[in-house]
């Protein structure tokens, strides 16, 4: 149990047992309750912390965009790696593409990561205030992807990406690498 006499413990705490109680059972089904179980702190502490429970989520969610945005830049750096050691051209896409295929294959092996962003933008259509959190990993992916081609396979690449994402959110399983390759490389040849 966190100690009373440590408020940013506490803090701490709440917001990351708030994580993994979304990651665990969604948006819908996060409770103060449960929050507090998981954190180990008294039912009183949540309210105490964040007025509501969509400031708690909010929270919990904007310290996990911090860590999308550490990903995103690890992401870009990788991408500009390859893409400096190889140059332009049909062998570069395929360079490219088997970096991101990677990428995306290390982030799906965090499944309830992976959950807590499908998670998100669900309850961004449901929550407006929630929509700035759930469009800055998106936003931030489009940007990326945009920088190392032209804007259009950058958005294309985005939405694949997304997509990858939500199906092995569903599914529990990542795709097979070969085929998530093949599909990033065509539109990456297109460009």
């Amino acid at each position: 149990m966190t100690s009373s006499r440590d408020p940013e413990g506490r803090r701490r705490a709440l917001l990351a047992a708030t994580v993994e109680v979304v990651a665990e059972v969604g948006v819908a089904r996060t409770t103060h309750r449960a929050i507090a179980t998981r954190a180990g702190v008294p039912l009183g502490a949540t309210t105490y912390y964040f007025p509501t429970l969509n400031d708690l989520i909010a929270g919990a969610l904007e310290q996990s965009g911090d860590a999308w945005d550490a990903d995103l830049k690890r992401w870009e750096s990788e991408l500009r790696a390859a893409q400096a050691e190889i140059g332009e051209g049909d062998h570069a896409a395929r360079k490219l593409s088997d970096v991101l295929t990677q990428l995306i294959l290390g982030y799906l092996a965090d499944q309830p990561r992976a959950r807590l962003e499908c998670e998100l933008y669900l309850a961004a259509g449901h929550t407006p205030e929630l929509r700035p959190l759930a469009t800055r990993w998106l936003l931030g992916l489009r940007e990326v992807t945009g920088r190392l081609t032209d804007k259009n396979t950058g958005y294309a690449l985005a939405t694949l990406v997304d997509g990858v994402f939500l199906q092995a959110t569903v599914t529990g399983e990542a795709p097979p690498a070969e085929q998530l390759r093949a599909a990033i490389e065509r539109l990456w040849v297109t460009a």
